[in-house]
């Protein structure tokens, strides 16, 4: 029995079968059977919760999706993600490097360059493909906004296209823009809505003494979503929560520093476990939790709310 499903499981053993560590993880190079056989498209997915765009939904080390799924892709300089779209919204968040973006319709295409904590949320039925035209790979975080994503439907795909056409996105020559978000054209008023800038965020000062940066929810310089919540969260060193609680799942993904997260029983005993760059941890709809940071610098965490509604949460400082 999965022992996170098991009521009997120690509060411990259930916070470890909720937790992904990088380092017990790997990278998987044949997550995406349409790239099989071109070079120019491969990449690697690390599962975390569910299993995002891949087939691979029975991997028993990814943790179950409920209402968002969660992984990381690597991508090298020169290669590039063939024109798709999907039933539901897509985000991609960079970690590093600098990845461009293009949106395509009627045979005409908008890229968009981002950069680390950057995102853009790929907006449901929108052709879209990812290509990494810089010196060094690209390490993001994709989250689908559904448990179980329907396959994608691919636009331009070599297979069937020219590689030339395919790698453009769809544009030939003299049909590709950059992105504007002031821009006249129909495809950057739409991605003005759905591409979001690190540095352009307001920061959100917590009373409970953490800060937060609002990428998809209802705030400020937010995409607005009917579905996930998606926030930067920052915890200077010796910040501590109270305990709260959500009607919905969240996840927890490290970024830099490290952050200790304590789940919290019906009789006030704790268990925690710390997460450093690149551990995640998935905490169930109605589990009383707090993060905290103990270490001697501060932490950034990518935080994922599987509503975009009041999710009962309140935040105090512990």
């Amino acid at each position: 029995m999965n022992i996170a499903a098991n009521p009997q499981a120690s509060l411990a053993d259930q916070m470890k079968a909720h937790t992904g560590r990088f380092v017990d993880k790997t990278f998987d190079w044949k997550a995406f059977p349409s790239n099989v056989g071109f070079e120019e498209l491969s990449r690697a997915q690390m599962r975390y919760i569910g299993a995002g765009g891949s087939p691979k939904v029975g991997d028993p080390s990814t943790l179950k999706a409920d209402n968002f799924t969660l992984s990381l892709i690597y991508k090298e300089p020169g290669h590039y993600a063939a024109c798709h779209s999907h039933e539901i919204e897509e985000s991609f968040l960079i970690i590093s490097g600098a990845l461009i973006v293009g949106w395509e319709k009627h045979g005409e295409v908008v890229e968009v360059n981002l950069g680390p904590k950057d995102m853009i949320l790929n907006a449901r039925e929108i052709g879209h493909g990812f290509r990494v035209d810089g010196v060094e790979p690209v390490i993001m975080s994709i989250s689908v906004d559904v448990g179980k994503p329907l396959p994608p439907v691919y636009h331009y795909h070599p297979k069937e296209h020219p590689a030339e056409l395919a790698r453009t996105f769809g544009a030939e020559p003299g049909n590709t823009m950059p992105f504007d978000r002031n821009g006249e054209h129909e495809i950057q008023k739409l991605m003005a809505d759905y591409v979001v800038r690190n540095t352009e965020l307001p920061t959100i000062w917590e009373d409970a003494g953490f800060t937060r940066k609002v990428y998809v929810g209802d705030a400020p310089g937010a995409v607005k979503h009917d579905s996930t919540r998606k926030e930067m969260w920052g915890l200077p060193m010796g910040a501590k929560l109270a305990p709260f609680t959500r009607t919905v799942e969240d996840a927890y993904l490290c970024l830099e520093g490290s952050i200790e997260v304590v789940w919290v029983a019906e009789d006030g005993t704790e268990s925690s476990v710390e997460l450093g760059p690149r551990d995640l941890i998935k905490t169930p709809a109605g589990q009383a939790h707090y993060l905290r940071n103990p270490g001697v610098g501060p932490a950034t965490v990518w935080t994922v709310i599987g509503t975009s509604g009041d999710d009962g949460a309140v935040y105090k400082k512990g």
